[in-house]
């Protein structure tokens, strides 16, 4: 859990906070359910805005994953600052 352990590290009365009051995995476990939902959508998005569809994956398989990478690795980074690193 991505987010549990930025808390601990970095937002330390937040954490301990929530841990006091019981409510630190029910938090965790709603971010980490959220952010799972705006990765696969964003990368969704992205792939629909790319261009990116399954044709291409049948006739050029190497430029699919890298085009999926790079989504895959900008989704993340997204998903990270909105939800995770708050």
């Amino acid at each position: 859990m991505m987010h549990k352990s930025y808390l601990e590290n970095h937002k330390k009365v937040l954490f301990s906070t929530l841990l006091i009051q019981g409510k630190l995995y029910q938090h965790c476990a709603e971010i980490e359910t959220q952010a799972r939902n705006m990765f696969d959508t964003l990368i969704e998005q992205m792939k629909t805005a790319e261009g990116v569809t399954e044709e291409l994956k049948e006739h050029n398989q190497w430029e699919w994953v890298q085009i999926m990478r790079n989504i895959e690795q900008r989704a993340n980074e997204i998903v990270c600052k909105e939800l995770i690193y708050v």
